[in-house]
């Protein structure tokens, strides 16, 4: 079986259309609408998506909210430290990066306010497991003051977390925002939900390998970084019962998509019989076969990223995803590769009409 390459999902990008900012207002974003079975594109502006959207649709979005995951403190010498957090483990216990020289267990660091950390334990690909002094309340507070958002590296100008978050954000624990989600306004909500369509929420906590390249040549070697999914017992058996009457699932972004795609194959026969908490790390690329998701909002991505992949896969389905399917993935060749395809005429269209791309870029509609 023939692999698929990473310079497959490489194209070029003027680098003027990485957009430094969010649209204001933010659904005054441009839109392009892909559809796969006409392959008809349509432009457009995101406060006009209600007339792409049924009052039958169920729109679903990501609700993680991104919290300040970058310090800058100092060990006992005086040497500056820069520590990146990733994820809790439990109480005082955190798994983080750390920028600097002379890191080894035992050493303190220092921050601001009164926050140290001490490291307790080496861990693979260059994490390190620490204890803080402080926990819950206190240190969320502590962090709230002297933590910074760590926006991509091709973010060149400064951002505020308010223009790095979701309106409709609400679990901390993400250190990277779901960014499709950037073009909703409250008032575009209401709009859309008094037309019908109904809201629900997934919560995955985007965590740093979002920010890590794909390293690999063969995309298929490839491992996603694991993602904390929380999804809740009443949100599944709507979006179950949503299915069953074939009303179509429109993911916002694609950490939704891998959610429901996951979640999904996880619950198997007990979907829809009780929530999910726990850690996914699904890797979505071409030949995966789509079982619950039917449209999706998305942004424009960077070359050789997982997100496009993802979204290159999607575009090879051309039908309304069904559940009883369990494969994971068709055959190779042509079909695998007509996503790839697909994705790199429309992004060509769109660099030439001049969208705005990444993270607070403009908004791309597949149905």
């Amino acid at each position: 079986m023939k692999k698929m390459k990473l310079n497959l999902f490489d194209y070029r990008l003027p680098r003027q259309l990485i957009a430094q900012s969010p649209a204001k207002p933010r659904d005054s974003s441009r839109l392009l609408v892909y559809n796969r079975k006409t392959k008809k594109v349509i432009h457009d502006h995101f406060y006009n998506i209600g007339k792409y959207l049924k009052a039958s649709d169920v729109l679903v979005l990501n609700n993680s909210k991104v919290f300040p995951a970058r310090l800058w403190g100092r060990k006992s010498t005086g040497g500056k430290m820069d520590v990146f957090l990733l994820k809790k483990i439990k109480g005082k216990i955190w798994e983080i990066l750390i920028g600097g020289k002379a890191r080894r267990v035992g050493l303190e660091i220092k921050f601001p306010k009164g926050l140290k950390c001490q490291i307790i334990k080496k861990l693979p690909a260059g994490i390190w497991q620490v204890r803080f002094n402080f926990s819950g309340r206190r240190f969320d507070n502590i962090m709230s003051k002297i933590g910074s958002t760590p926006t991509p590296p091709y973010i060149k100008q400064k951002s505020n977390l308010k223009d790095y978050q979701t309106v409709y954000a609400q679990k901390t624990g993400s250190v990277a925002a779901p960014t499709a989600g950037f073009h909703f306004t409250k008032s575009l909500m209401a709009k859309l939900k008094k037309k019908g369509v109904q809201f629900e929420y997934v919560t995955l906590h985007i965590g740093y390998g979002t920010f890590q390249p794909v390293k690999v040549s063969e995309i298929e070697k490839h491992k996603m970084h694991p993602e904390f999914v929380e999804v809740d017992e009443d949100a599944i058996k709507r979006l179950m019962e949503a299915k069953r009457r074939d009303r179509r699932i429109v993911a916002v972004g694609t950490t939704s998509v891998r959610v429901l795609e996951s979640v999904y194959r996880l619950q198997t026969t007990d979907y829809g019989k009780k929530g999910f908490h726990g850690w996914i790390n699904t890797f979505i690329y071409p030949g995966y076969r789509f079982k619950f998701v039917d449209a999706m909002i998305t942004n424009f991505h960077l070359p050789k990223s997982t997100l496009l992949m993802l979204v290159s896969a999607f575009l090879q389905s051309r039908g309304q995803a069904r559940p009883p399917c369990f494969a994971t993935r068709s055959g190779r060749g042509t079909s695998a590769t007509r996503g790839v395809r697909v994705i790199k005429k429309i992004y060509q269209q769109a660099i030439k009409k001049k969208y705005r791309f990444y993270s607070f870029g403009d908004a791309m509609l597949i149905v």
